[in-house]
């Protein structure tokens, strides 16, 4: 036993999740409802990341943004993510729109349950610019408002940059303390990664399991369907700007895409990213502690996939069909709604309850999509995270070979 113990201890991150995983999927299976028993060591798992999260994204960024030199090289990194955040996220809608299409999940499905109406509106563009500059940053720490964070933190490491030279490495030198040291407790709390996730992983088999086999299986599948060639467009992108391996990104990076799909949180898997990038793909860091935050919260990729899926999964349902334009419509909605979706687990069903009231279609479809949206958002928050580290690592080497 002791022997067994020792080999345990040697084995990686990576492959001490999938153990555990592993034992909590069986016993999913086992003890189906019962394994929900567990529950509580998964949540509390994620409690820990997520009180780490924020300011670990606070001071790694400020720590990132005041070593730069040049102020030039931020709006040229900006300019870059922003491009690469929004065609992919485009393309996931269509993508999205397609697999609905192609299988008709929707035609037949009898919508039976109610629901209550009252779940906000369309933001306007100017609304979610206004809402990115936080009008107080302590309530944008304490209600975790990445974005505004990052707006916040962006400012103040330029205006870092401004200070005399003394006054400036003083300031630097802390920054890199800090986040030094948010960094290592992100590494202790990852020490209780694999029982964490195993634990989510057992409630979430035994909870939600049998739904799979059920009537909304050709909805799930055509949802994770069009996530698995999102993730194929990923790796194409990868290799065509990087020429890295597919392989070994995935294989490098595969504690992340455990913990997404345990967690269903972009903002808990966070602290996980940053350990992938900095640790393992050695990306630097003031490029990945500017792209990785900025898209947990405006690049959702497999979100936009499941809000598209909704859509037109609730329109076949009651013999709905969008013409082109109205599509296109579609999409440009699902654009500006996906930055608004969190990056909490669950926060991507009340944009879909927004998505599917904007283009005034009956709300019944949140009681069935509802019973199942943990299943769904496993892949939906895997695929955001895989975008936003993908992205980052085609900036950083366009970066290498982009003159200073």
């Amino acid at each position: 036993m002791l022997t067994l113990y020792r080999r345990y201890r040697q084995l990686s991150l990576g492959v001490k999740i999938l153990i555990f995983m592993g034992i909590g999927v069986v016993a999913g299976v086992v003890f189906g409802e019962q394994a929900l028993v567990v529950q509580p060591l998964g949540d509390l798992f994620i409690r820990l990341l997520l009180m780490a999260a924020i300011p670990l994204v606070f001071f790694n960024l400020l720590a990132g943004l005041t070593s730069l030199t040049d102020i030039g090289v931020l709006g040229r990194l900006g300019g870059k993510v922003i491009l690469y955040y929004l065609t992919t996220t485009v393309f996931a809608l269509i993508l999205g729109l397609a697999a609905m299409h192609l299988l008709q999940p929707g035609v037949g499905m009898t919508l039976t349950e109610e629901v209550s109406e009252s779940f906000g509106e369309v933001p306007s563009v100017v609304d979610l610019l206004l809402d990115l500059v936080p009008e107080n940053i302590f309530a944008a720490f304490a209600n975790g408002k990445v974005s505004q964070i990052v707006v916040f933190a962006v400012f103040l490491g330029v205006t870092t940059l401004l200070l005399p030279q003394k006054k400036r490495q003083m300031l630097q030198n802390a920054f890199d303390v800090l986040a030094e040291l948010l960094r290592k407790l992100v590494e202790v709390i990852l020490y209780f990664g694999p029982l964490g996730l195993g634990a989510l992983a057992a409630a979430t088999v035994g909870q939600y399991g049998p739904a799979i086999f059920g009537p909304l299986a050709l909805f799930i599948g055509g949802v994770w369907g069009a996530q698995a060639v999102m993730v194929g467009v990923y790796m194409m992108l990868l290799y065509s700007f990087t020429r890295s391996s597919p392989f070994d990104f995935l294989k490098k990076t595969g504690p992340l895409y455990a913990t997404t799909a345990a967690t269903c949180s972009s903002l808990a898997s966070l602290v996980v990213s940053f350990e992938m990038a900095e640790e393992r793909l050695h990306l630097p860091k003031h490029i990945y502690t500017f792209t990785l935050p900025l898209g947990a919260q405006i690049n959702k990729d497999g979100t936009s996939i499941m809000l598209a899926g909704v859509l037109l999964f609730t329109a076949q349902a009651i013999g709905v069909t969008f013409d082109l334009s109205a599509q296109v419509t579609i999409v440009l909605v699902g654009l500006i709604l996906s930055e608004g979706s969190g990056g909490i687990p669950g926060g991507g069903l009340v944009i879909a309850l927004i998505f599917v009231q904007a283009f005034n279609l009956p709300l019944e479809i949140a009681a069935i999509v509802g019973g199942v949206y943990r299943l769904i958002d496993m892949g939906s928050t895997t695929v955001n995270c895989m975008g936003d580290l993908v992205g980052t690592a085609i900036i950083a080497h366009t970066e290498r070979k982009t003159p200073a």
